[in-house]
């Protein structure tokens, strides 16, 4: 552990952003580990059960959904089964907007991600720069001892050139988190797409054109009343 602070140290003051930066990274990449966990264990079941309750009874449906609202998936079923009669418009209306909601939450740290990619070698440059500048600072041109001040001077830019290094590292470990996010993402909105567009389609197939159907009034040629045509009723009277 010493020689890690030593090995910290001799970056100068600018290693303290680039600690942060790595510090930052590694908690968002444990939380996003700890929510992509969670939501992609559970999703598969969540949606088989709520997609097969929807063809037997849309309030069962709703309350499996409801009971899985801790998850994005569930929360994103349950916003079209908890309306009352909804048209097809209404219904696809409020997946998109749940989706869209939920996408949100699942590009929860990526904007952290993106700037330490961007800063964390421009952090670790300034070191070097910074400790250069001191380097030859302190060196005595022209005087005498350019033996041991060649061997500081080298020491020194040793040393300059650990911000850079770590800069790097924490960059490449950063992007590295952010494009599994990314994937993940993407991942998750083609699934998502997928389970509403199957939601949808048994509502639309098990319910709303069924109820559509029972509510039209059954149409009679004219006549008598008796669904013949006017010619043959008249013919029937004589």
């Amino acid at each position: 552990m010493t020689t890690v602070f030593d090995f910290l140290a001799k970056g100068g003051p600018v290693m303290v952003p680039i600690v942060s930066c790595s510090v930052l990274t590694i908690a968002t990449g444990f939380e996003r580990a700890w929510f992509w966990t969670r939501l992609m264990q559970r999703e598969g079941q969540i949606v088989e059960a709520v997609l097969d309750a929807t063809r037997r009874d849309l309030t069962e449906a709703a309350i499996l959904a409801s009971q899985a609202r801790d998850t994005p998936i569930g929360r994103f079923l349950l916003a079209p089964l908890q309306l009352r009669n909804p048209s097809p418009e209404t219904f696809r209306l409020a997946l998109e907007n749940a989706g869209d909601k939920e996408f949100v939450k699942m590009r929860r740290g990526d904007k952290i991600l993106e700037t330490i990619v961007a800063i964390a070698p421009l952090l670790g440059l300034l070191g070097t720069v910074t400790g250069l500048i001191a380097t030859f600072e302190g060196l005595n041109i022209g005087g005498g001892g350019t033996g041991e001040q060649a061997t500081q001077a080298a020491s020194g830019i040793g040393e300059a050139l650990i911000t850079t290094a770590a800069g790097m590292v924490v960059a490449i470990v950063a992007l590295l988190v952010f494009r599994v996010m990314v994937s993940l993402q993407a991942q998750q909105m083609d699934y998502f797409s997928e389970a509403g567009n199957e939601l949808e389609l048994i509502y639309r197939q098990y319910w709303y054109e069924p109820a559509l159907l029972a509510a039209e009034p059954n149409h009679h040629a004219p006549g008598d009343g008796t669904g013949m045509p006017p010619v043959e009723a008249l013919a029937r009277d004589c």
